[in-house]
């Protein structure tokens, strides 16, 4: 049998703090497109000249993959989401955090895509079992000691698909039509939790459009309520 090419488990390269202001007020166009891609699946562009770096960013479901899809550095193999939610059991839920920013770290990985904190609204949701729970409450507290073990480690969170990304079926153009009282009271609360216990440094937009306006680009999702109902700051990023 031939030996496995397997990817060594190199620590990330540490990030150096930057003046954001000043670096994007000395970028070219091009340049800061080029901050909006990757240079591979995995990968930012970096911009040398002004010491932005590339980042690595790295998903799982339950774990944390690496940066091959096959034949890639073993990795722990957590319960999934909704195995960890069953516990109801938040200091459980920050330990698994931590080991899986050491696995993050021990892949070379500044950034790990998760939590997953969508919704459990149908048994043919084909990716339920990263959701934590059906219970937006529940899953807001899970989120929040996942991203809080993830981040002691020094790793951000990127918890995600915000918001309302609960189907597989035509998962990039679906339109989401949600009442307001459920959006906040079901869809939103578990982020909403999170961002107040937790703080995670990035959020994942969803592929899906709400109420007729892709996530991505829905300034009443992002900017009113996100950001300035909610007073969040992190770094947003569309889903991959």
């Amino acid at each position: 049998m031939a030996q496995e090419n397997r990817e060594p488990p190199t620590p990330p390269s540490p990030i150096e703090p930057l003046d954001v202001e000043a670096v994007l007020s000395k970028l070219t166009t091009t340049e800061k497109v080029q901050l909006l891609s990757g240079i591979d699946f995995w990968h930012t562009h970096p911009i040398p000249k002004y010491g932005v770096p590339s980042l690595r960013f790295t998903d799982g479901p339950n774990g944390v993959r690496g940066t091959r899809f096959f034949n890639g550095q073993p990795a722990a193999c957590f319960p999934c989401g909704t195995g960890l939610g069953a516990t109801w059991n938040v200091p459980l839920l920050q330990e698994a955090g931590t080991l899986m920013g050491k696995e993050t770290i021990a892949k070379g990985a500044h950034v790990l895509l998760g939590p997953t904190v969508n919704m459990q609204r149908s048994p043919l949701g084909g990716r339920g079992f990263e959701s934590f729970s059906e219970d937006p409450v529940l899953a807001g507290s899970c989120a929040a000691a996942v991203v809080n073990g993830v981040q002691e480690t020094g790793v951000t969170a990127s918890i995600k698909h915000f918001v309302a990304n609960d189907q597989e079926h035509q998962r990039m153009a679906v339109d989401s039509i949600v009442t307001e009282r459920a959006l906040r009271e079901i869809y939103l609360l578990p982020f909403q939790i999170a961002v107040r216990d937790s703080k995670p440094g990035s959020f994942m937009t969803a592929y899906n459009k709400l109420g007729g306006t892709h996530v991505s680009e829905n300034p009443r999702i992002l900017r009113d309520i996100l950001r300035n109902e909610w007073g969040w700051e992190g770094l947003l990023m569309s889903d991959w």
